[in-house]
């Protein structure tokens, strides 16, 4: 460890480890999900009823996601806005999940609809986590 200046040392804070760890874990899930939407269509459409018409543009909007969660993860310091842009975009998929789901947009099997709802009710506690630990960044005056 590296001293500062201001006495403490060259690790991540205490108030942003937990946001930093929140949009890690919201980078790897993120990023597997596009892989697997990309790398397994027929999968995905037998499976869950989702087109690869839709998990191909999905799967590599959601790696572009996911290296941008990874990066505001690991930048230092904390972006208050970059980590609020994550949170919106978070939402946003949680309302698109039960958007697919009540108005039946995609033709998704019992397991699809399930499946829709688990990535809904992840990505929204991604999204919870985040602003706690945004909270948690502007509260320790980061």
């Amino acid at each position: 460890m590296t001293a500062l200046t201001d006495g403490t040392t060259a690790q991540a804070k205490p108030a942003d480890r937990f946001v930093r760890l929140a949009l890690r874990w919201d980078a790897i899930a993120s990023g597997l999900t596009g892989v697997a939407f990309i790398g397994t269509p027929q999968m995905q459409k037998d499976l869950f009823g989702l087109p690869a018409a839709f998990t191909l543009p999905v799967g590599l909007f959601l790696l572009a996601f996911a290296g941008l969660v990874w990066f505001a993860g690991v930048r230092r310091p904390v972006s208050p806005a970059l980590v609020r842009g994550i949170i919106a975009l978070n939402v946003l998929w949680v309302v698109g999940c039960a958007a697919v789901i009540a108005f039946g947009l995609l033709p998704l099997t019992g397991l699809g609809i399930a499946y829709v709802a688990l990535q809904g009710i992840v990505v929204g506690a991604f999204a919870e986590l985040e602003w706690v630990g945004l909270r948690r960044v502007r509260r320790a005056g980061h």
